[in-house]
Protein backbone atom coordinates (compact mmCIF):
# COMPACT_ATOMS: atom_id res chain seq x y z
CA UNK A 1 0.00 0.00 0.00
CA UNK A 2 1.72 3.22 -1.14
CA UNK A 3 1.99 6.31 1.02
CA UNK A 4 0.15 9.54 0.17
CA UNK A 5 2.06 11.84 -2.16
CA UNK A 6 2.73 14.38 0.59
CA UNK A 7 4.47 11.71 2.72
CA UNK A 8 6.57 10.72 -0.28
CA UNK A 9 7.53 14.37 -0.66
CA UNK A 10 8.32 14.56 3.06
CA UNK A 11 10.74 11.66 2.67
CA UNK A 12 12.44 13.39 -0.25
CA UNK A 13 12.73 16.58 1.82
CA UNK A 14 14.17 14.76 4.84
CA UNK A 15 16.72 12.98 2.66
CA UNK A 16 17.39 16.06 0.50
CA UNK A 17 16.63 14.05 -2.64
CA UNK A 18 15.43 16.10 -5.59
CA UNK A 19 15.44 13.89 -8.68
CA UNK A 20 17.09 10.52 -8.05
CA UNK A 21 16.25 8.24 -5.12
CA UNK A 22 19.20 6.68 -3.30
CA UNK A 23 18.89 2.87 -3.18
CA UNK A 24 22.36 1.95 -1.96
CA UNK A 25 22.88 -1.52 -0.43
CA UNK A 26 19.25 -2.75 -0.70
CA UNK A 27 17.57 -5.11 -3.20
CA UNK A 28 16.48 -3.41 -6.43
CA UNK A 29 12.90 -4.56 -5.83
CA UNK A 30 12.82 -2.58 -2.55
CA UNK A 31 13.77 0.75 -4.11
CA UNK A 32 10.24 1.90 -4.97
CA UNK A 33 9.01 1.08 -1.45
CA UNK A 34 11.69 2.95 0.49
CA UNK A 35 9.56 5.93 1.71
CA UNK A 36 6.69 3.83 3.09
CA UNK A 37 9.07 1.33 4.69
CA UNK A 38 11.08 4.20 6.19
CA UNK A 39 8.11 5.91 7.86
CA UNK A 40 6.52 2.66 9.02
CA UNK A 41 9.73 1.67 10.76
CA UNK A 42 10.06 5.16 12.24
CA UNK A 43 6.53 4.80 13.65
CA UNK A 44 7.13 1.31 15.05
CA UNK A 45 10.50 2.26 16.57
CA UNK A 46 9.05 5.44 18.10
CA UNK A 47 6.28 3.46 19.81
CA UNK A 48 8.64 0.83 21.24
CA UNK A 49 11.18 3.47 22.32
CA UNK A 50 8.44 5.30 24.19
CA UNK A 51 7.42 1.99 25.76
CA UNK A 52 11.02 1.46 26.85
CA UNK A 53 10.95 4.86 28.56
CA UNK A 54 7.67 4.17 30.35
CA UNK A 55 8.97 0.79 31.61
CA UNK A 56 12.52 1.89 32.40
CA UNK A 57 13.98 -0.45 35.07
CA UNK A 58 15.93 2.43 36.64
CA UNK A 59 12.77 4.46 37.28
CA UNK A 60 9.32 2.95 36.71
CA UNK A 61 10.09 -0.67 37.60
CA UNK A 62 12.30 0.28 40.55
CA UNK A 63 9.50 2.47 41.98
CA UNK A 64 6.98 -0.30 41.32
CA UNK A 65 9.07 -2.88 43.19
CA UNK A 66 9.20 -0.53 46.16
CA UNK A 67 5.44 0.06 46.09
CA UNK A 68 4.59 -3.66 46.09
CA UNK A 69 7.03 -4.24 48.95
CA UNK A 70 9.51 -6.44 47.07
CA UNK A 71 12.84 -7.10 48.82
CA UNK A 72 15.62 -4.67 47.94
CA UNK A 73 17.80 -7.59 46.81
CA UNK A 74 15.37 -8.23 43.95
CA UNK A 75 15.44 -4.59 42.83
CA UNK A 76 19.17 -4.92 42.15
CA UNK A 77 18.40 -7.50 39.45
CA UNK A 78 16.16 -5.25 37.34
CA UNK A 79 18.78 -3.61 35.14
CA UNK A 80 21.01 -6.70 34.61
CA UNK A 81 18.00 -8.81 33.61
CA UNK A 82 16.57 -6.13 31.32
CA UNK A 83 19.83 -5.46 29.48
CA UNK A 84 21.75 -8.73 29.60
CA UNK A 85 18.65 -10.85 29.17
CA UNK A 86 17.99 -9.29 25.78
CA UNK A 87 21.61 -9.39 24.59
CA UNK A 88 23.18 -12.64 25.79
CA UNK A 89 20.92 -15.08 23.86
CA UNK A 90 21.22 -13.22 20.56
CA UNK A 91 24.03 -15.45 19.34
CA UNK A 92 21.65 -18.41 19.47
CA UNK A 93 18.60 -16.46 18.32
CA UNK A 94 20.50 -15.37 15.21
CA UNK A 95 21.26 -19.00 14.32
CA UNK A 96 17.52 -19.58 13.87
CA UNK A 97 16.72 -16.18 12.37
CA UNK A 98 19.41 -16.78 9.75
CA UNK A 99 17.30 -19.60 8.28
CA UNK A 100 14.36 -17.29 7.49
CA UNK A 101 13.97 -15.40 4.22
CA UNK A 102 11.78 -12.73 5.86
CA UNK A 103 12.72 -11.59 9.36
CA UNK A 104 9.91 -9.11 10.08
CA UNK A 105 7.80 -11.99 11.40
CA UNK A 106 10.41 -12.56 14.11
CA UNK A 107 10.12 -8.90 15.12
CA UNK A 108 6.31 -9.11 15.24
CA UNK A 109 6.38 -12.24 17.41
CA UNK A 110 8.97 -10.67 19.72
CA UNK A 111 6.91 -7.49 20.02
CA UNK A 112 3.72 -9.37 20.91
CA UNK A 113 5.58 -11.45 23.52
CA UNK A 114 6.89 -8.22 25.08
CA UNK A 115 3.32 -6.89 25.21
CA UNK A 116 2.08 -10.08 26.89
CA UNK A 117 4.93 -9.94 29.43
CA UNK A 118 4.07 -6.34 30.35
CA UNK A 119 0.37 -7.20 30.76
CA UNK A 120 1.33 -10.08 33.06
CA UNK A 121 3.67 -7.76 34.97
CA UNK A 122 0.88 -5.24 35.50
CA UNK A 123 -1.43 -8.00 36.75
CA UNK A 124 1.26 -9.25 39.14
CA UNK A 125 1.75 -5.76 40.56
CA UNK A 126 -1.99 -5.25 41.00
CA UNK A 127 -2.83 -8.67 42.49
CA UNK A 128 0.19 -9.57 44.64
CA UNK A 129 2.60 -8.00 47.11
CA UNK A 130 5.94 -8.59 48.77
CA UNK A 131 8.34 -11.33 47.73
CA UNK A 132 5.78 -13.01 45.46
CA UNK A 133 5.12 -9.79 43.54
CA UNK A 134 8.85 -9.14 43.17
CA UNK A 135 9.54 -12.64 41.84
CA UNK A 136 6.61 -12.47 39.41
CA UNK A 137 7.74 -9.08 38.10
CA UNK A 138 11.28 -10.39 37.59
CA UNK A 139 9.93 -13.49 35.87
CA UNK A 140 7.91 -11.35 33.47
CA UNK A 141 10.98 -9.18 32.90
CA UNK A 142 13.00 -12.26 31.90
CA UNK A 143 10.39 -13.13 29.25
CA UNK A 144 10.26 -9.49 28.12
CA UNK A 145 14.05 -9.30 27.76
CA UNK A 146 14.32 -12.53 25.78
CA UNK A 147 11.63 -11.29 23.38
CA UNK A 148 13.50 -7.99 23.11
CA UNK A 149 16.47 -9.99 21.84
CA UNK A 150 14.31 -11.38 19.03
CA UNK A 151 13.37 -7.86 17.95
CA UNK A 152 16.93 -6.57 18.16
CA UNK A 153 18.33 -9.20 15.79
CA UNK A 154 15.41 -9.03 13.34
CA UNK A 155 15.12 -5.23 13.16
CA UNK A 156 18.69 -4.71 11.96
CA UNK A 157 18.08 -7.11 9.06
CA UNK A 158 14.72 -5.59 8.14
CA UNK A 159 16.19 -2.08 8.12
CA UNK A 160 19.19 -3.32 6.16
CA UNK A 161 16.92 -4.74 3.44
CA UNK A 162 14.40 -1.89 3.24
CA UNK A 163 16.27 1.36 3.99
CA UNK A 164 19.32 2.38 1.91
CA UNK A 165 22.74 2.97 3.34
CA UNK A 166 23.24 6.70 4.11
CA UNK A 167 19.58 6.85 5.18
CA UNK A 168 19.60 4.51 8.19
CA UNK A 169 21.07 7.01 10.63
CA UNK A 170 18.19 9.38 9.97
CA UNK A 171 15.69 6.58 10.63
CA UNK A 172 17.23 5.93 14.07
CA UNK A 173 17.62 9.65 14.72
CA UNK A 174 14.06 10.59 13.78
CA UNK A 175 12.57 7.78 15.88
CA UNK A 176 14.74 8.75 18.87
CA UNK A 177 13.72 12.40 18.52
CA UNK A 178 9.99 11.63 18.33
CA UNK A 179 10.08 9.23 21.29
CA UNK A 180 12.20 11.76 23.18
CA UNK A 181 9.56 14.49 22.75
CA UNK A 182 6.87 12.10 23.98
CA UNK A 183 9.05 11.09 26.93
CA UNK A 184 9.61 14.78 27.66
CA UNK A 185 5.85 15.30 27.82
CA UNK A 186 5.58 12.39 30.25
CA UNK A 187 8.34 13.84 32.43
CA UNK A 188 6.60 17.23 32.56
CA UNK A 189 3.33 15.50 33.46
CA UNK A 190 5.05 13.73 36.37
CA UNK A 191 6.50 17.04 37.56
CA UNK A 192 3.13 18.83 37.51
CA UNK A 193 0.87 15.96 38.62
CA UNK A 194 3.11 13.47 40.43
CA UNK A 195 1.38 10.18 41.35
CA UNK A 196 1.02 9.22 45.00
CA UNK A 197 3.90 7.15 46.34
CA UNK A 198 1.61 4.14 46.94
CA UNK A 199 -0.46 4.39 43.74
CA UNK A 200 -0.06 0.83 42.44
CA UNK A 201 -2.88 1.32 39.94
CA UNK A 202 -0.99 4.15 38.22
CA UNK A 203 2.08 2.00 37.60
CA UNK A 204 0.02 -1.06 36.61
CA UNK A 205 -1.89 1.11 34.10
CA UNK A 206 1.43 2.42 32.79
CA UNK A 207 2.50 -1.15 32.04
CA UNK A 208 -0.79 -1.85 30.24
CA UNK A 209 -0.41 1.32 28.14
CA UNK A 210 3.16 0.30 27.30
CA UNK A 211 1.94 -3.16 26.24
CA UNK A 212 -0.52 -1.52 23.85
CA UNK A 213 2.36 0.46 22.32
CA UNK A 214 4.10 -2.80 21.41
CA UNK A 215 0.87 -4.23 19.98
CA UNK A 216 0.43 -1.11 17.83
CA UNK A 217 4.05 -1.35 16.68
CA UNK A 218 3.59 -4.98 15.67
CA UNK A 219 0.55 -4.05 13.58
CA UNK A 220 2.57 -1.38 11.79
CA UNK A 221 5.36 -3.89 11.15
CA UNK A 222 2.98 -6.26 9.35
CA UNK A 223 2.66 -3.82 6.43
CA UNK A 224 6.41 -3.34 5.92
CA UNK A 225 7.32 -4.63 2.47
CA UNK A 226 10.38 -6.85 3.06
CA UNK A 227 12.06 -8.69 0.19
CA UNK A 228 13.22 -12.30 0.82
CA UNK A 229 16.85 -12.50 1.89
CA UNK A 230 19.64 -15.04 2.04
CA UNK A 231 19.17 -18.07 4.28
CA UNK A 232 21.36 -20.67 5.90
CA UNK A 233 19.88 -23.86 7.29
CA UNK A 234 20.46 -27.50 8.06
CA UNK A 235 23.24 -27.05 10.59
CA UNK A 236 22.89 -27.47 14.34
CA UNK A 237 21.84 -24.05 15.62
CA UNK A 238 23.93 -24.14 18.81
CA UNK A 239 27.07 -25.32 17.00
CA UNK A 240 26.48 -22.72 14.30
CA UNK A 241 26.03 -19.99 16.89
CA UNK A 242 29.19 -20.85 18.80
CA UNK A 243 31.19 -20.95 15.57
CA UNK A 244 30.36 -17.27 14.99
CA UNK A 245 32.39 -16.24 18.05
CA UNK A 246 35.44 -16.73 15.82
CA UNK A 247 34.49 -13.40 14.22
CA UNK A 248 36.11 -11.69 17.20
CA UNK A 249 39.37 -13.47 16.41
CA UNK A 250 39.36 -13.37 12.62
CA UNK A 251 37.59 -10.09 11.78
CA UNK A 252 39.81 -7.24 13.01
CA UNK A 253 37.49 -4.33 12.04
CA UNK A 254 34.57 -5.98 13.82
CA UNK A 255 36.73 -6.73 16.87
CA UNK A 256 37.77 -3.07 17.12
CA UNK A 257 34.13 -2.01 16.88
CA UNK A 258 33.06 -4.36 19.70
CA UNK A 259 35.90 -3.17 21.96
CA UNK A 260 35.05 0.46 21.17
CA UNK A 261 31.37 -0.15 21.88
CA UNK A 262 32.25 -1.81 25.21
CA UNK A 263 34.36 1.17 26.28
CA UNK A 264 31.58 3.57 25.27
CA UNK A 265 29.18 1.92 27.71
CA UNK A 266 30.45 4.67 30.01
CA UNK A 267 27.86 7.07 28.55
CA UNK A 268 25.09 4.86 29.94
CA UNK A 269 26.80 3.62 33.11
CA UNK A 270 27.73 7.11 34.33
CA UNK A 271 24.14 8.44 34.25
CA UNK A 272 23.08 7.19 37.73
CA UNK A 273 26.04 8.95 39.36
CA UNK A 274 24.94 12.35 38.05
CA UNK A 275 21.53 11.63 39.59
CA UNK A 276 23.08 10.56 42.92
CA UNK A 277 25.20 13.71 43.16
CA UNK A 278 22.18 15.87 42.37
CA UNK A 279 20.07 14.00 44.91
CA UNK A 280 22.63 14.71 47.64
CA UNK A 281 21.96 18.43 47.16
CA UNK A 282 18.21 18.33 46.44
CA UNK A 283 16.09 15.22 46.96
CA UNK A 284 12.73 16.76 46.02
CA UNK A 285 10.43 15.29 43.35
CA UNK A 286 10.98 18.41 41.25
CA UNK A 287 14.65 17.47 40.93
CA UNK A 288 13.73 13.95 39.78
CA UNK A 289 11.35 15.48 37.24
CA UNK A 290 14.14 17.77 36.07
CA UNK A 291 16.33 14.77 35.29
CA UNK A 292 13.48 13.14 33.34
CA UNK A 293 12.88 16.31 31.36
CA UNK A 294 16.61 16.78 30.71
CA UNK A 295 16.91 13.25 29.34
CA UNK A 296 13.86 13.56 27.08
CA UNK A 297 14.87 17.00 25.83
CA UNK A 298 18.42 15.88 25.03
CA UNK A 299 17.22 12.96 22.93
CA UNK A 300 14.58 15.05 21.18
CA UNK A 301 16.92 17.85 20.18
CA UNK A 302 20.00 15.86 19.23
CA UNK A 303 19.02 12.47 17.80
CA UNK A 304 18.04 13.72 14.33
CA UNK A 305 21.23 15.81 14.18
CA UNK A 306 23.31 12.74 15.07
CA UNK A 307 21.34 10.67 12.56
CA UNK A 308 22.12 13.00 9.67
CA UNK A 309 25.78 13.03 10.66
CA UNK A 310 25.83 9.22 11.00
CA UNK A 311 24.61 8.84 7.42
CA UNK A 312 27.75 10.70 6.34
CA UNK A 313 30.11 9.06 8.85
CA UNK A 314 28.95 7.04 11.85
CA UNK A 315 32.62 6.81 12.86
CA UNK A 316 32.76 10.59 13.33
CA UNK A 317 29.54 10.47 15.37
CA UNK A 318 31.10 7.91 17.73
CA UNK A 319 34.28 9.98 18.07
CA UNK A 320 32.51 13.26 18.84
CA UNK A 321 29.86 11.79 21.14
CA UNK A 322 32.48 9.78 23.02
CA UNK A 323 34.69 12.81 23.62
CA UNK A 324 31.67 14.83 24.81
CA UNK A 325 30.64 12.12 27.30
CA UNK A 326 34.17 11.46 28.59
CA UNK A 327 35.21 15.10 29.05
CA UNK A 328 31.94 16.07 30.75
CA UNK A 329 32.46 13.94 33.87
CA UNK A 330 35.77 15.43 35.09
CA UNK A 331 34.53 18.96 34.35
CA UNK A 332 31.38 18.46 36.44
CA UNK A 333 33.31 16.83 39.29
CA UNK A 334 35.82 19.69 39.30
CA UNK A 335 33.05 22.30 39.56
CA UNK A 336 31.25 20.22 42.20
CA UNK A 337 34.30 19.84 44.45
CA UNK A 338 36.27 23.03 43.98
CA UNK A 339 33.96 25.84 42.80
CA UNK A 340 31.87 27.71 45.37
CA UNK A 341 28.31 28.05 44.03
CA UNK A 342 25.01 29.01 45.69
CA UNK A 343 23.25 25.82 46.78
CA UNK A 344 20.34 26.21 44.35
CA UNK A 345 22.64 26.76 41.35
CA UNK A 346 24.92 23.96 42.56
CA UNK A 347 22.02 21.49 42.65
CA UNK A 348 20.86 22.40 39.15
CA UNK A 349 24.38 21.82 37.81
CA UNK A 350 23.59 18.11 37.61
CA UNK A 351 20.36 18.20 35.56
CA UNK A 352 22.16 20.51 33.13
CA UNK A 353 25.09 18.09 32.97
CA UNK A 354 22.59 15.23 32.57
CA UNK A 355 21.16 17.05 29.55
CA UNK A 356 24.62 17.26 27.96
CA UNK A 357 25.26 13.60 28.80
CA UNK A 358 21.93 12.73 27.16
CA UNK A 359 23.07 14.44 23.96
CA UNK A 360 26.33 12.47 24.04
CA UNK A 361 24.56 9.18 24.79
CA UNK A 362 22.11 9.74 21.93
CA UNK A 363 25.12 10.17 19.64
CA UNK A 364 26.72 6.96 20.88
CA UNK A 365 23.48 5.02 20.38
CA UNK A 366 22.72 6.37 16.90
CA UNK A 367 26.36 6.08 15.85
CA UNK A 368 26.90 2.47 16.87
CA UNK A 369 23.50 1.33 15.50
CA UNK A 370 24.20 2.94 12.13
CA UNK A 371 27.78 1.66 12.10
CA UNK A 372 26.85 -2.01 12.56
CA UNK A 373 24.04 -1.68 10.00
CA UNK A 374 26.47 -0.40 7.37
CA UNK A 375 29.41 -2.70 8.17
CA UNK A 376 27.96 -5.60 6.17
CA UNK A 377 24.80 -6.95 4.58
CA UNK A 378 22.72 -10.12 4.68
CA UNK A 379 23.57 -12.85 7.18
CA UNK A 380 26.94 -11.32 7.98
CA UNK A 381 25.15 -8.31 9.44
CA UNK A 382 22.99 -10.71 11.48
CA UNK A 383 26.15 -12.33 12.83
CA UNK A 384 27.73 -8.97 13.68
CA UNK A 385 24.64 -7.84 15.59
CA UNK A 386 24.25 -11.14 17.46
CA UNK A 387 27.90 -11.59 18.44
CA UNK A 388 28.35 -7.94 19.40
CA UNK A 389 25.21 -7.80 21.53
CA UNK A 390 25.99 -11.12 23.22
CA UNK A 391 29.45 -9.90 24.23
CA UNK A 392 28.07 -6.58 25.50
CA UNK A 393 25.36 -8.46 27.41
CA UNK A 394 28.01 -10.58 29.10
CA UNK A 395 29.99 -7.48 30.06
CA UNK A 396 26.88 -5.82 31.49
CA UNK A 397 26.50 -8.71 33.93
CA UNK A 398 29.83 -7.71 35.46
CA UNK A 399 28.98 -4.04 35.76
CA UNK A 400 27.33 -4.89 39.08
CA UNK A 401 30.88 -4.90 40.48
CA UNK A 402 30.88 -1.13 40.03
CA UNK A 403 28.49 -1.05 42.99
CA UNK A 404 31.27 -2.39 45.22
CA UNK A 405 33.78 0.06 43.81
CA UNK A 406 31.46 3.05 44.20
CA UNK A 407 31.22 2.37 47.94
CA UNK A 408 34.99 2.96 48.11
CA UNK A 409 35.50 5.97 45.82
CA UNK A 410 32.01 7.52 45.83
CA UNK A 411 29.86 8.83 42.99
CA UNK A 412 32.35 11.55 42.01
CA UNK A 413 35.18 9.03 41.81
CA UNK A 414 33.05 6.72 39.66
CA UNK A 415 32.31 9.58 37.26
CA UNK A 416 36.03 10.22 36.79
CA UNK A 417 36.78 6.51 36.35
CA UNK A 418 34.00 5.97 33.80
CA UNK A 419 35.07 9.11 31.96
CA UNK A 420 38.60 7.72 31.66
CA UNK A 421 37.18 4.50 30.19
CA UNK A 422 35.09 6.54 27.77
CA UNK A 423 38.15 8.55 26.73
CA UNK A 424 39.89 5.29 25.81
CA UNK A 425 36.84 4.43 23.69
CA UNK A 426 36.95 7.84 22.00
CA UNK A 427 40.61 7.37 21.09
CA UNK A 428 39.98 3.82 19.83
CA UNK A 429 37.17 5.16 17.63
CA UNK A 430 39.81 6.81 15.43
CA UNK A 431 40.99 3.33 14.37
CA UNK A 432 37.55 2.26 13.05
CA UNK A 433 36.98 1.94 9.32
CA UNK A 434 34.68 4.53 7.73
CA UNK A 435 31.87 2.18 6.64
CA UNK A 436 29.79 4.86 4.89
CA UNK A 437 32.44 5.48 2.22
Amino acid sequence: MPLPADMDQLYSSLMEEEDTRVCKDIPESACSNVPQNFFRQVAATTLTSLGDTLTNPKTTLAWLMGIVGAPVALVAWLVPIRESGSMLPQLFIAAYVRQMQKRKRVWIVGSLIQAAALLAMGAAAWLSTGLLAGLLILGCLVVFSLARGLCSVASKDVIGKTVPKTRRGRLNGLASSLSGWLALAFGIYCMIWPPADDNTLFYAALLVISALLWVAASLIYTVIDEAPGATEGGDNAVRQALSKISLLRDDAPFRRFVITRALLLCSALSAPYYVLLGQELNSSLSMLGAFLVANGLASSLSAMFWGRMADKSSKQVLIRAAFLASLLGPAVVAVHLWVELPQMIHAWLFPVAFFVLGIAHAGVRVGRKTYVLDMAGGNKRTDYVAVGNSIIGLLLLFTGLFGLLSSLIGAAGMLVLLSAIGLAGALLSFTLNDVQS
